[in-house]
């Protein structure tokens, strides 16, 4: 067993997705950290970020697209090209305080449409080596300056994925309500045999010791759960409260530099929708959990970047059951408080058949490395020595994401 597998295990894994409250003033040496969102399964960002400029989107969807602004049920504009689908209408205000910013037409440049391919690239960094045995995530911890702890990197979920795996101690827990609840591990006899079992300077023996620490930090910091609505029972989707409680973690606990978590359910093959459907119904709480997760950091939003991304996108036209297929080009979001935001990124190819990949999907014109390179070089200030190390063999172009963040 590996060390960092066995902090998994000793800060009592398990996590679901985002959540906050809001309290006091950052302080001028305040940390500055970054969130990485994961959504497997591939969301749709030509309908997140819909190009409502050009009627071959509306002419490849004939029953998916998202109305042009202005039209009932229509998108929310962002400029003369695009606009947000009205599901992420919470997200709105965050773009209005240029607090937001996409980058379309990004992700890998590894044509793979395989998920757990695609998402292996996405985690370790390297796209089209799958046997990358560590995650960048990781090895960004390993660069930032200053000491680490297992408690400066958390994943939210049940199992460490593989974005965080490598030499450096990280942990995972839950944010849900029964994040905090007791383990077997943490009855005092069970500890005691463990600490004892666990008493020598082995790297296990360091990990048991590590990352009952952890546990014990992190449960001490997370804020209680707020009192369940409607009669006990829970929302269809509490990715809002949990992002409070994210934020209530993040706010309490100042040694914690990155956070990552992933949510699923965005591989829409069948009956996408429009302004309603499938997709809106997923895309509606991640926005409302995100605004909530803005609204409740408070001033630690000023030292805060939020990134959001898909291992791909999906296909330009949809297919016979009202969905879409595994695609290539899609949307990245950037928002926080020093992102220079109300404006799109990237080199957009439009949707002429004669600028699509393969035929069939919009181009990748943006590498997924270079949108986190821009972040973690202005916003982490890592030199870029030690972007190599996060990213091995890559060296992102001269580009406007030189100014994405502040």
């Amino acid at each position: 067993m590996r060390r960092r597998d066995f902090l998994g295990l000793a800060a009592g894994a398990s996590m679901a997705p985002l959540t906050g409250t809001a309290w006091a003033a950052a302080s001028p040496d305040a940390p500055k950290r970054l969130v990485v969102v994961m959504l497997r399964g591939a969301v749709d960002g030509l309908n997140v970020v819909l190009p409502y400029a050009e009627e071959a989107y509306y002419a490849a969807r004939p029953t998916i697209a998202i109305g042009k602004p202005g039209s009932e049920d229509g998108g929310h504009p962002l400029d003369d090209h695009f606009a947000l689908h009205p599901a992420l209408a919470a997200l709105m205000p965050v773009w209005q305080a240029k607090q937001l910013a996409f980058v379309h037409a990004a992700g890998s440049p590894n044509p793979t449409r395989s998920h757990f391919d695609a998402q292996q690239f996405l985690e370790n960094g390297t796209p089209g080596h799958i046997g990358t045995a560590d995650g960048w995530m990781n090895r960004l911890l390993a660069a930032l300056p200053g000491p680490s702890s297992a408690t400066s990197a958390v994943a939210v979920g049940p199992t460490l994925p593989q974005i965080l795996r490598g030499r450096m101690a990280v942990s995972n827990l839950p944010l849900g309500p029964a994040a905090a609840n007791a383990l077997a591990i943490d009855a005092p006899e069970v500890a005691s045999a463990f600490d004892r079992l666990y008493a020598g300077d082995d790297p296990i023996s360091r990990g048991w010791r590590d990352g009952r620490a952890a546990r014990g930090e992190l449960i001490a910091t997370m804020p209680a759960p707020e009192p369940p609505s409607e009669n006990g029972a829970p929302p269809p989707n509490n990715l809002p409260a949990q992002a409070k409680r994210l934020a209530g973690l993040i706010g309490r606990n100042r040694n914690l530099r990155l956070a990552f978590l992933s949510l699923g359910g965005w591989d829409t093959h069948v009956r996408q929708g429009n302004h309603k459907g499938q997709l809106a119904e997923r895309l509606r709480p991640l926005g409302d959990g995100l605004a909530a997760f803005a609204e409740a950091l408070g001033h630690d939003w000023d030292d805060t970047v939020v990134v959001v991304l898909s291992e791909f996108g999906r296909t330009v036209k949809e297919n016979g059951d009202g969905g879409t297929d595994h695609g290539h080009g899609n949307a990245i979001w950037v928002l926080g408080g020093g992102v220079r935001g109300g404006r799109t990124y990237g080199d957009w190819p439009g949707l002429a058949p004669a600028a699509l990949f393969e035929g069939r999907d919009l181009a990748v014109t943006t590498d997924y490395r270079s949108v986190l390179a821009a972040v973690i070089a202005r916003h982490l200030r890592l030199p870029d020595g030690a972007l190599t190390q996060i990213f091995p063999d890559f060296s992102p172009p001269p580009s406007d994401l030189d100014r994405i963040v502040a």
